[in-house]
């Protein structure tokens, strides 16, 4: 088991880091915090690259707001330093859901009730020719 999953990491990236990843982050990164999903983010000692370890799925939408920040250097100081005001209106982060059983689905959506049987008209049928 220990061998399939030593080939999937380094044949894969969409479920860990890979084994570079972590090879070099071994080597160069520094660890500058993490986040409530347990994801992991670092830099490299002179500032030039910024990456995140995710804990699961590799998917960017599990990555919140002030990270992202962060990451693609909207602003410098990490969350974990200097955490961004919070305003009371604003809803926790949430991934995207898309395409999950938890997906959003409005009212009358097939995914939510089944459909209704309608007996207020009678089908077309071609004629016998």
């Amino acid at each position: 088991m220990k061998v399939l999953n030593f080939i999937k990491r380094a044949l894969t990236w969409w479920d860990c880091q890979t084994l570079n990843t972590q090879f070099y982050t071994w080597r160069k990164g520094i660890k500058v915090g993490g986040d409530e999903q347990g994801n992991v983010y670092y830099r490299t000692k002179d500032d030039r690259r910024r990456w995140v370890i995710y804990s699961g799925e590799t998917e960017a939408s599990r990555v919140n707001p002030e990270w992202h920040g962060w990451l693609h250097r909207t602003w410098d100081t990490p969350p974990s330093d200097q955490p961004l005001p919070r305003k009371d209106w604003q809803k926790p982060h949430v991934e995207n859901l898309t395409g999950t059983a938890r997906a959003y689905a409005p009212a009358g959506s097939i995914r939510k009730e089944a459909p209704k049987a309608h007996k207020d008209y009678e089908a077309w049928l071609p004629s016998d020719q």
